[in-house]
């Protein structure tokens, strides 16, 4: 059963240190108790065509088989599943979710959000910063810049 939005917590989770981190962050200090914990995934050919139009190189197509799960898939469906345990054992009433890409991953979380109305969204980051956050902004940011709604970025851990 999918929680309601008036108390939804909506954790983005991507398998990492510091996205475990925020799990952790949200039970602690959160009170909703309410998870959905959502994976963004982008399927293999997808993934495939984008690499290879970085390339510059023209790349035979690639027809997946219909028949099987997508690999992305099936890898998204085992950290989204990793994610909703380490929400039960922050305290958190969990649920799961993953959510295909469809432009970018920030953008997959925030329409996820939207879409079931959620209070809040905790995300963990990365804290890139100096010419490689400006290089590469974080779904993090993204999400902030992004959304309508309250978000709560947990930074990572200073004891790597």
């Amino acid at each position: 059963m999918a929680p309601s939005s008036a108390d939804l917590i909506l954790v983005a989770y991507d398998g990492s240190e510091n996205a475990q981190r925020a799990i952790r962050y949200a039970g602690h200090f959160l009170s909703a108790g309410r998870a959905l914990v959502v994976t963004a995934w982008e399927p293999l050919a997808r993934q495939a065509a984008r690499i290879s139009g970085l390339s510059g190189v023209m790349q035979p197509g690639w027809v997946p088989d219909i028949q099987q799960e997508d690999a992305a898939l099936t890898d998204a469906k085992a950290v989204n599943a990793e994610g909703v345990r380490l929400a039960e054992e922050a305290g958190l009433q969990a649920d799961g979710r993953c959510v295909e890409t469809e432009t970018t991953v920030w953008a997959a979380i925030v329409d996820a959000a939207d879409e079931l109305d959620a209070a809040i969204i905790v995300t963990g980051t990365r804290g890139a910063t100096g010419v490689r956050a400006l290089l590469h902004s974080s779904v993090a940011d993204q999400v902030l810049k992004h959304c309508h709604r309250p978000v709560l970025i947990v930074p990572p851990n200073e004891e790597r």
